[in-house]
């Protein structure tokens, strides 16, 4: 039952994962970050109530403080993490720390869940279909961190040009105004796509191999990718980071996609062995 109670709590704790992913998709870096809703709020408070009743439940079925194990460790200091999210919007209104919480949080529930075991894919063409779905999504979130550090190039060009008064230079390329914006929307667009791939992805292979996924290096560096994601969007719209900060950042970000991409051309093979 504690499984139960986790596998619930993570349902709870993704109302907050998808409205960051919605506030990446209509945040301008001009604007502030914006307040998590009641709803949200609320959502995510019922995941830490259930979260607890988890751990209480698990402790009590062992007998012991249940942190013997991964899964058990990584439940707790999801819990812990959500608890400190709560109260630090309670108690400073501090909404930009839930834009880099909530996703984590949110991840590391969903990973504490899959200890136990999932029935094994009812169709072939099911399993199929969602391997697809993975990739599809994993191959939008590369398409659009390239066009993000594309961008960013184009935007210290520019900015480069302009502060050598280079105005025959300048006309050439769009203006900063419409570069910065066209990072923020590939930026929020590109995030969108990887989580919800990463999700695909985890699910499909705890279904194919149970927990034997967590230990493959592909799968820890796709999960680094994306934290590394989530700090880039964190920085830009809590921070307002842009121009030489952004480019480096997307730079990076699209080295380990692409790195990431690579390694998981063999993944299929492994996970089937």
């Amino acid at each position: 039952m504690s499984l139960f109670w986790l596998r619930i709590a993570a349902i709870f704790y993704a109302a907050g994962l998808f409205r960051t992913l919605w506030l990446f998709l209509k945040h301008r870096t001009s604007d502030p970050p914006a307040a998590p809703s009641l709803p949200v709020l609320g959502s995510f408070a019922v995941g830490s109530v259930l979260h607890a009743v988890s751990i209480v439940e698990r402790s009590v079925s062992v007998g012991h403080f249940p942190v013997d194990n991964f899964f058990e460790s990584i439940s707790l200091f999801a819990f812990l993490l959500g608890l400190l999210c709560l109260f630090v919007h309670w108690r400073y209104s501090f909404s930009s720390m839930g834009i880099l919480l909530f996703p984590i949080v949110s991840l590391m529930t969903w990973i504490a869940s899959t200890e136990g075991p999932l029935a094994a894919w009812s169709n072939p063409r099911v399993r199929d279909a969602w391997l697809i779905v993975h990739v599809t999504l994993i191959l939008c979130g590369i398409a659009s961190v390239c066009l993000t550090a594309g961008a960013s190039v184009f935007y210290l060009v520019q900015e480069r040009k302009l502060k050598r008064k280079d105005i025959e230079g300048a006309s050439k390329l769009p203006a900063l105004g419409t570069l910065d914006r066209m990072i923020n929307r590939a930026m929020g667009l590109g995030f969108v796509f990887t989580t919800l791939g990463v999700l695909a992805g985890t699910t499909w292979a705890y279904v194919e191999s149970g927990t034997r996924w967590l230990g493959n290096a592909n799968v820890q560096l796709a999960l680094f990718t994306w934290l590394f994601y989530l700090s880039m969007i964190f920085l830009r719209t809590s921070q307002g980071w842009r121009g030489r900060k952004t480019a480096f950042m997307a730079l990076g970000l699209l080295g380990f996609s692409a790195l990431t991409w690579a390694t998981h051309i063999g993944l299929r093979t492994t996970l089937e062995r």
